[in-house]
């Protein structure tokens, strides 16, 4: 077996950023471990121009499998076709960037090829020509390095822990395959979708996070953050303690227990930097962390800490963002 194939998940018509990522990922681990590196897409009206731009990804070869069962989202239909491209292949390794789809699915083809399978990895390493992964534990307070002694191996990686680079330019073969779909495969309808409300932009697509903690001192503080993010052209971002405290909806959490986000521009404005936030947000472009407390832990991996109180700091940041038009 040879190859490192990567399930690429369409969202909206396009293959999704965090797919990107984790492809670009896998070209770089791909070359330390002498691997080739497959895109594996799956859905419905797949276009061969937009599969063949992967190429500018890392990936060497595009194998696409274009069905309408394949476009509804549901995970079991996409086993099926990670694991035609897979007797076709016989790819070492699968990876896939965590979704409520991709994780499911992923673990069906794991099942499927009896491959061993890590979940929720946030690294991704060479050791000689293996594969090694780092995925976190005891509440991302240690790293767990772990391999594989099976044929196959499968990872999943946490959500957006890889940004995909901006502008990338290449192309690469495209192969259509048509998977035969095993009869419970299409025992199930999905009827609806509904997207949970949200306000304001994905904290997970956007390029600047302006992010609020308990040094806001209540709901009302949000206001200064959101005209931050407003001018920067970025989106609200909030940690658990105020979303659990009813100050900013759950779909602005960074963290553990929220969303991972890997913006170019993470603002922490009254953030003490507690381990489960920084799980979240470590792998943004760059940190800058605003705290009146010179010994919190933000300031430990932020790339510039303004020691002084937000609210005073973050209006004045405001006005020279929209100074600069």
């Amino acid at each position: 077996m040879a190859g490192i194939a990567v399930l690429c998940e369409v969202q909206g018509g396009q293959v999704a950023k965090g797919s990107l990522g984790v492809l670009e990922e896998a070209a770089r681990l791909g070359q330390a471990i002498g691997e080739p590196v497959t895109a594996v897409v799956t859905g419905s009206g797949l276009d061969d121009v937009a599969l063949a731009a992967l190429g500018g990804h890392g990936a060497a070869t595009v194998v696409a499998a274009d069905d309408p069962r394949l476009g509804a989202g549901l995970a079991q239909p996409v086993v099926d076709a990670c694991a035609a491209a897979q007797e076709a292949g016989q790819s070492r390794y699968w990876l896939a960037g965590a979704s409520i789809m991709t994780a499911d699915a992923m673990a069906g083809l794991a099942a499927r090829l009896g491959a061993g399978i890590v979940i929720d990895a946030v690294e991704l390493h060479a050791d000689g020509s293996d594969l090694v992964t780092r995925r976190s534990g005891l509440g991302d307070s240690v790293l767990a390095h772990c391999g594989f002694t099976t044929p196959v191996g499968v990872v999943v990686t946490r959500a957006n822990s890889f940004a995909p680079t901006e502008g990338a330019s290449g192309s690469a073969p495209v192969e259509r395959i048509q998977p035969s779909f095993r009869s419970w495969s299409e025992g199930v309808e999905l009827v609806g979708h509904e997207d949970a409300e949200d306000s304001g932009p994905d904290i997970g697509a956007a390029d600047v996070l302006v992010a609020g903690g308990r040094g806001l001192g209540d709901a009302g503080g949000f206001a200064v953050i959101e005209d931050c993010a407003a001018a920067f052209g970025g989106a609200v971002a909030a940690t658990r303690a105020v979303v659990d405290a009813g100050w900013y909806p759950y779909s602005a959490q960074v963290g553990q227990t929220g969303k991972t986000v890997s913006p170019k521009l993470y603002i922490a404005c009254g953030i003490s930097g507690a381990i489960q936030h920084k799980v979240g947000m470590q792998g943004s472009g760059t940190i800058v962390a605003i705290n009146k407390d010179k010994n919190a832990p933000i300031f430990d991996y932020a790339d510039l800490g303004v020691v002084g109180d937000l609210h005073d700091i973050v209006p004045k940041l405001t006005e020279l963002i929209r100074a600069r038009g």
